[in-house]
This record gives structure tokens, sequence and C-alpha cells, in this order.
């Protein structure tokens, strides 16, 4: 029998990232599973809204680079790795910060798990995104279907450099189960993600003649899957998203939403139609995610887990059930939308004249 009292099931959970949505509830579950004696929670900055939520989970103000003496100490079992940045956030240190926290980070935990003597079980956030997207791509990614091209966004990029940091644990210490879930993006009536506000906006940029095919997983079926790799022994790397597609422009119908296309070479005029009406900013990877789409199969995950995630568009009916009713565009949005298209337009043909 091993800690916990269930075959699999570890005693002493460490969960990074409790600070966000993701690492505060799976935390919050793996506390009220009973086969589980203790859950502490990571993250160098507590965040008050999920101070209730993580009543049963014990909080350390730490940073990753801190790790090695606790996961020693307290005699932890299994390691959950969910601190990942997904965007770059020019308030707390842009691009580079975002690589720190990612990259850096993830080679201390590492470092930090290889020292720890009883450590037996290692589950990692990763991404779809570690497959890029491009006009080489196959239909479907499997596990195995290695990138085309290396991902043009940092996001991207990170995922690679966090995918091999793993390989190399692997091989240092063959005793410890090593879990990686390559998650699509997320979605649902609770997510809010770089995506959720894409598709929250009244006026949605698109590229003109592109309706790439898509893949999301609910938030919930995320939680599940992580749930079960802790509780369960499930070895391996692990696609993550809901069976079926849907097209870019199938959602937006679907979502009650205005596309507005724009030409790929001017592509920053997307951006700049969701800064003109105060909907944020989108990196590469989000940019080369709506013009070549991106699917991949799930078949080891089902089979292995014995788990099917609800289905793409049930994930994301749920999420537009909860954004109900912020559907309207005003006439000066849309005026405002029209006329950044144009002058894209504009821009794109007289780069084309000027050319020799």
């Amino acid at each position: 029998m091993t800690p916990g009292g269930t075959s699999g099931a570890p005693g002493v959970v460490v969960v990074t990232g409790v600070g966000r949505y993701l690492g505060a509830h799976v935390a919050a579950r793996l506390a009220a599973d009973p086969r589980i004696d203790r859950v502490i929670g990571v993250d160098p900055t507590p965040n008050p809204e999920f101070a209730d939520l993580l009543d049963g989970v014990e909080r350390i103000r730490l940073d990753l680079d801190s790790l090695g003496g606790l996961l020693a100490d307290l005699d932890v079992d299994a390691v959950v790795h969910l601190a990942l940045v997904t965007a770059p956030d020019p308030q707390h240190g842009g691009r580079a910060a975002m690589k720190e926290q990612n990259v850096i980070g993830t080679m201390q935990l590492l470092a930090a798990c290889q020292r720890a003597p009883r450590l037996r079980k290692l589950v990692v956030r990763s991404s779809t995104a570690a497959y890029g997207a491009s006009f080489r791509d196959p239909a479907v990614f499997t596990e195995e279907t290695e990138p085309r091209e290396v991902p043009r966004g940092g996001f991207g990029r990170d995922i690679l450099d966090i995918e091999g940091y793993v390989r190399g644990f692997r091989r240092r210490r063959p005793d410890v189960t090593a879990t990686v879930l390559r998650f699509a993006p997320f979605i649902g009536s609770t997510a809010d993600t770089t995506l959720t506000r894409y598709f929250a906006q009244p006026v949605v940029p698109t590229v003109f003649g592109r309706d790439p095919r898509l893949q999301f997983v609910h938030i919930d079926d995320a939680l599940e899957v992580l749930h079960r790799s802790v509780a369960e022994e499930h070895p391996g790397t692990y696609n993550v998203a809901g069976p079926g597609v849907l097209s870019l422009t199938q959602a937006i119908r679907r979502a009650g939403r205005v596309a507005v296309p724009v030409l790929e070479p001017g592509l920053s005029g997307a951006a700049a139609i969701a800064r003109s009406l105060g909907f944020g900013r989108y990196g590469l990877d989000q940019v080369d995610l709506f013009v070549h789409g991106r699917v991949v199969d799930t078949s080891r995950l089902e089979r292995e887990y014995g788990f099917t995630p609800r289905s793409t568009a049930a994930a994301f009916d749920d999420f537009i059930r909860a954004h109900h009713g912020g559907v309207v565009v005003t006439r000066d949005q849309l005026a405002a939308a029209e006329e950044l298209v144009l002058e894209s337009i504009r821009q794109v043909r007289s780069a084309v004249r000027e050319r020799p």
C-alpha cells in the first residue's frame, strides 16, 4: 500500500502556481481527495481571490528556485507543476519575465525534484502549442509528431524547452512517474484566458480567406485529467482536448459575434482592432493559431485514462452560455473596426506597389 492509503495516490503533494485559477482549483480538488494526506500550494504571490477555495491547502510563499529544501524536508511524494505564464505582461517584465518564469523556473523545479529522495510522481502542464502552427502541419498531431517548424510565439518555444528538460529528468530519475499533459486552449464558463477574451469581443478580427480548425478543452475536464494524473499512474505524454473541431467562423457564429477579416500581410491590424475596442493584445502564438489552426489526436488519453473530455463544441457552448447577452456591437465600435480594416488594406496595397 502506498502513502495516501490507495494504490497510486501519493501522500504529500506540492502544487505550484496556486495563485492562478488552474493551480488553485487543482490544489483544492486534491485536498478534498481522502486518498491524499497533505496538499501544499506554492506561489510567490498569494491571490486573495482563492483564499476560501484553498482553505484545506497549506500555502507557502516561495519562488521555484527555493523549492529544493522544501521537497526534501517535507518528504514530498508528488509535484504538480502548473506555474506557467502563457502570455507576456508588459507591466510585469514582459517577455523576459515570462521566459524566466517558464523556462528557468521549470529548470530550477526539476533540479529540486531530482534531489528529492521520496519523490515518485511528477505532473507537468504543457500545451499543444508545442506542435506550433504552420501551413506544413499534418491534419492531426499525435504525441509522436514533431513540429514542422519551431513555434514563432514565445509560449510555444517555452513549451519545447520545458518538455526537453522533462525528458532529461526522466533519464536521470527513471524511478519517478513523469506525466506531461499537452492541453488544447482552455475554455468554459469560468475560464478567463486570451482565447476566451478574443471570442468575448463584440467584433472578432479574423484573417481574410482563412478558416482554421480549432480544438478546445473544457477547464473542468482539464482539472479532472490533472486530478487523475496525480491519484493514478499515467506515465508518458498525452494530448488533452475535446473530441471534434470547430472552424473559426463556426465558433464566431455560435458566439453571436461579428467577424472582421483583415489581410494576412497586415495582420497587425487585428491587434489594432482589439486594442481600439479595449480587448488587450494577441501574441504570435494566437495569431498563428487563428491562421493555421491545430487539431490533435486524443486516443491515447481516452485509452489510458478511461476518460473522454466533453466535445470541443460542447465546451465552447458552455462558454457561450456564460457570456450570453454580451453580443451587442455599437455603431461607433463597428465604424472604428471597419476603418482599421480599410487602413490595413491600404497599407498592404501600398507595400505591394512599392516592391521592385
